[in-house]
């Protein structure tokens, strides 16, 4: 025999006034905790008792109609975060934001599928935001769509980036590491290693991040008045070569992948690392980001590299929105925040050799 599970229908508001002896306004209230009504204890009491009873769920876009606050915090991302490799990089983000929501009574919802055009996320679906179900976002991802962007800030959604962000609309709150000030101090440590010769190897694609980091060598260059090497990631072979012509003896990397194939084209080569060439890697690598650099299946090195502080970024773009909810803050100056991040040193940088390579 074949068995037809019925759908509960949805427990209304005049179920539960009725059930709690009350009126539909008064359930209203309650639920509402409208500033200004006094609501007897015992009437409250009653009234959530019978919520608790019936399973009543508040209906949350009526309350977003009505210019209420659901205390829903959404999280979307560009890019995936749950396969293996993107979950060890997005996964500090994500505790960051979990842990921050909480302390501050916030729920979380995450965006994910809906919304795809052409392999890619999209905030807007059929010219509605999908995310104006919560009371503000938190953004991730290094793939931004800039007219999303730009329209978000137009339209003054409360949301914070984390990973520092330009709009022509009018200014991102963001949360982000330091990437120009540890890009630059890292130049420094190799500086006091002797280094004279330091190119920096890094995307051709102009996104904040890659431009914070080009910005911060390109600082480090003047201040020591040596003329740059900047290169983007092309081919390979072409790239190392370079380097050796140009008698290189430390390199800046964007990426753990690219450090990762440079080492291996100069291991072939017959040079030593860091021996013969020093190099350091700026920040954790993000799976997302796309290389003609090959993967190489040697084993990880111990980088010399910067650490992003990636769980305190996510909860401070939590504090950051929910004080713009809270009407405390207005996106400016003080809605974007830089942090600093962690110089590590590694195996792969030591003193430049003793005489020039050729």
């Amino acid at each position: 025999m074949r068995h037809v599970t019925q759908r509960r229908k949805r427990v209304t508001q005049a179920e539960v006034a009725r059930l709690a002896g009350v009126s539909q306004a008064m359930v209203s209230l309650v639920l509402n905790d409208s500033e200004g009504v006094r609501v007897a204890p015992e009437t409250r009491q009653r009234v959530v008792e019978a919520l608790r009873q019936t399973g009543y769920t508040v209906d949350i876009m009526g309350r977003r109609l009505r210019g209420k606050s659901n205390q829903i915090i959404g999280v979307f991302t560009y890019e995936a975060v749950f396969p293996s490799g993107s979950a060890d990089f997005y996964g500090p983000f994500l505790g960051g934001i979990e842990e921050e929501s909480e302390a501050q009574g916030f729920d979380l919802l995450l965006f994910t599928s809906p919304g795809r055009r052409q392999g890619r996320r999209k905030v807007y679906e059929e010219g509605s935001n999908r995310l104006g179900i919560a009371d503000g976002c938190i953004l991730l991802g290094r793939h931004t769509d800039r007219a999303e962007l730009d329209r978000l800030v137009d339209e003054r959604f409360p949301f914070v980036f984390i990973g520092r962000r330009e709009s022509s609309a009018g200014p991102v709150s963001y949360v982000g590491g330091d990437y120009a000030a540890a890009t630059a101090a890292l130049y420094e440590r190799l500086w006091s290693l002797g280094h004279r010769r330091v190119a920096l190897v890094g995307y051709h694609e102009e996104s904040e991040s890659t431009a914070d980091r080009r910005s911060g060598y390109l600082r480090a260059c003047r201040r020591h008045r040596k003329t740059p090497l900047a290169l983007t990631d092309g081919d390979p072979p072409a790239v190392f070569e370079r380097l050796r012509a140009d008698e290189v003896t430390a390199a800046l990397v964007e990426t753990t992948e690219m450090a990762a194939a440079l080492r291996a084209l100069a291991t072939g080569s017959g040079l030593r690392v860091p021996e013969d060439l020093s190099i350091g890697v700026l920040g954790d690598t993000d799976p997302t980001q796309t290389s003609a650099w090959p993967l190489r299946t040697a084993p990880e090195a111990d980088w010399t590299t910067f650490r992003i502080p990636r769980r305190e970024m996510g909860a401070r773009a939590v504090r950051i929105l929910v004080a713009m909810l809270r009407g405390e803050m207005e996106p400016g100056r003080r809605t974007q925040v830089l942090l600093p991040c962690e110089l590590v040193d590694g195996a792969t940088v030591t003193d430049a050799p003793r005489a020039p390579r050729r």
